[in-house]
């Protein structure tokens, strides 16, 4: 007699791809507004710029975008927390790549959802890509070679879709993840780290607001 089986994912962990959220007027804004500022050069890739961070009511159309953004925020706000809270974009900036530039591998502190709104079209080539954590309690052999197959259970990467102007992409601030060299042609994207209004645990609530310094 054969025996039903199932498999669960534990703990999963989300992402959400929301296409072509920004019209294509203010994404074309926001890229002649951005791009052009661009002028920190990024610490270990010649092919990679930013602008200063700023917060999205310093700036009409950055405070439009986020706008848009924030009602998804909740919503996958709502995955990681249980609950639909209030959010707040803490920070934005614009990275500007240039063909072969890349972004090395790092995550964002002091937040909690962490997003990128692709501005301009971007090469397969520099799809960012999410990483799991270094130690844990993994296994310490491996079994990658042409004959294996990597599914969700046993893979190290995971490379997010193909994204259009206009896309939003939402993560887990803690989770690592790089961009690759750029093969194609000028990659922008702009990118915001967000928190929520507040945290409760059974009683003990604590309560988060964007830093003074981001508003002068």
């Amino acid at each position: 007699m054969m025996q039903n089986a199932q498999v669960f994912g534990l703990f999963p962990v989300p992402l959400m791809h929301v296409e072509q959220l920004l019209p294509v007027a203010l994404v074309e804004e926001l890229v002649t507004h951005f791009a052009p500022v661009a002028h920190n050069a990024n610490a270990k890739s010649a092919g990679l710029s930013h602008t200063q961070l700023f917060s999205p009511e310093s700036h009409a159309l950055a405070s439009a975008a986020a706008g848009l953004i924030e009602p998804r925020l909740a919503e996958f706000g709502e995955l990681l927390f249980g609950e639909r809270l209030p959010w707040s974009i803490k920070e934005m900036w614009a990275n500007v790549l240039q063909h072969g530039g890349q972004q090395a591998m790092h995550n964002h502190a002091n937040c909690f959802i962490s997003g990128v709104l692709y501005l301009t079209p971007s090469h397969a080539s520099a799809n960012t890509v999410f990483m799991k954590g270094p130690g844990g309690r993994d296994f310490a052999f491996s079994n990658n070679h042409r004959g294996s197959a990597m599914g969700p259970f046993n893979a190290d990467k995971w490379i997010a879709p193909d994204a259009a102007p206009g896309d939003l992409l939402l993560f887990p601030s803690y989770l690592l993840h790089e961009v690759p060299a750029n093969q194609g042609g000028q990659r922008i994207s702009l990118a915001f780290n967000a928190i929520p209004s507040r945290l409760d645990s059974w009683g003990y609530s604590i309560g988060f607001s964007p830093g003074q310094e981001q508003h002068k």
